[in-house]
C-alpha cells in the first residue's frame, strides 16, 4: 500500500512541476536558479567544513 502512495506522490510531484513550467516559464526557471544556488551553497559550506578541519579545526 505504501508503495501504491508514494507512485501517487510521485505522479502529483511531475504533474505540478510541469504545470508550474507550461503557465508560468520564467517563474519555474526562478526556481531552477534558486535550486541550483541552493546546492551550490551547500557544496561550498561542505568544501569550508572539511578544509576547516583539515586545517586543525583552528
Amino acid at each position: 500500500m505504501a508503495v501504491q502512495g508514494k507512485k501517487i506522490a510521485l505522479y502529483v510531484l511531475v504533474v505540478f512541476v510541469l504545470y508550474v513550467i507550461i503557465t508560468d516559464p520564467a517563474k519555474a526557471a526562478d526556481y531552477v536558479q534558486i535550486g541550483f544556488e541552493g546546492v551550490s551553497t551547500a557544496a561550498q559550506s561542505i568544501g569550508d567544513f572539511f578544509t576547516w578541519i583539515a586545517d586543525g579545526a583552528e
